[in-house]
């Protein structure tokens, strides 16, 4: 088991292995705290990366909104009209999604070069300042995102934040996966979401409020199915998402909280998570852009671990305020195993 620097670009951004020495590698790079490969054995023993991405770390400087496998902040989805009111005072964001906010603004965490730092064990810590009024919002923060592997082949991602004064943040990582390792389609894979209820969207994929129940509804996850089921299916949030999933699942808590299977491959990956909610993105708006391969539509898909989106305008939602003193943790897992 070994974490080693490999190697740093013209422009600063540096390279990082893990290896947990059953198998399977990471690879993370500074630029936006990005997994850069996600090297998984299938049935067969054979690695296979299972994470979109380029096949050089300089090529995610131009992801064309991707946010491939990045580390999303200060706040993760929309927001909506790219505004808040916090403690009295109206925050105006950049609204870089139409009239919306999305993912941080024009240049969020996922295009800052962040700070490695080898840890204990399999882990790299990545470290980002964030001053006051950086895209908007109130607060000097300081942040931080650790990954680790460990030896059942499970990729951990802890994040720890503070700020000086009460802010907004929740964090996430947008990472692409196929676990049959081509990217010609997902459809194919089977998933599973532990959540009886999702949260309605508007006609800009913005949560309003609603919250729906998803048994026996094309949204419905709890019970193993192969993704295309339902995906094509004459229902109007579906349709507006660009023929697919891209919504948020208010989890029941239990574990796992979701799970994928690649029938191919046979490689199974459970997500673990102390978050609320998970948006599961099925890449409706990948359009053949080239990376590492041609990554058509549908061709990946996104369990995006996260608080409830646009919170900070819906009175019922959990706050997602972090308090001036007070610290951010939390974690996510993504465990694989062939079956």
């Amino acid at each position: 088991m070994e974490t080693k620097f490999i190697s740093k670009t013209d422009t600063g951004i540096e390279l990082y292995r893990l290896e947990n020495g059953n198998g399977m590698i990471a690879e993370i790079i500074t630029y936006g705290a990005r997994i850069h490969k996600l090297l998984v054995p299938d049935r067969t023993g054979k690695l296979i990366d299972v994470v979109a991405g380029f096949d050089d770390p300089e090529g995610y400087r131009n992801d064309r909104g991707t946010y491939f496998n990045a580390t999303i902040g200060r706040v993760g989805n929309r927001i909506k009209n790219g505004k808040f009111v916090l403690n009295g005072k109206e925050y105006v964001l950049y609204k870089n999604d139409g009239n919306n906010h999305l993912h941080g603004g024009k240049e969020g965490f996922d295009k800052k070069l962040w700070t490695a730092e080898i840890g204990e064990g399999t882990s790299l810590k990545l470290s980002y300042f964030s001053k006051d009024g950086e895209e908007g919002y109130p607060a000097n923060m300081r942040v931080s995102v650790t990954y680790s592997l460990t030896e059942g082949n499970a990729l951990n991602i802890a994040y720890q934040a503070e700020c000086d004064e009460d802010t907004l943040c929740s964090l996430t990582n947008h990472a692409y996966f196929n676990l049959s390792g081509d990217f010609k389609t997902v459809l194919d894979h089977d998933i599973f979401i532990d959540a009886d209820t999702l949260t309605a969207v508007d006609g800009e994929l913005i949560p309003k409020g609603e919250i729906l129940n998803v048994k026996g509804t094309p949204f419905d996850f709890t019970v193993p199915k192969q993704l295309g089921k339902d995906i094509k299916a004459d229902e109007p949030m579906l349709i507006n998402a660009r023929g697919g999933y891209d919504f948020n699942y208010v989890l029941n808590g239990g574990e796992p909280a979701a799970s994928a299977y690649s029938h191919s491959s046979g490689i199974k990956m459970t997500v673990v998570t102390d978050r609320p909610c998970l948006q599961f993105y099925t890449g409706n708006f990948l359009d053949g852009f080239v990376g590492k391969t041609s990554y058509p539509y549908q061709s990946a898909f996104c369990m995006e671990t996260q608080g409830y989106p646009n919170a900070c305008n819906v009175a019922d939602f959990p706050s997602a305020v972090l308090k001036a003193g007070e610290k951010y943790e939390t974690s996510t897992s993504y465990v694989f195993e062939t079956v």
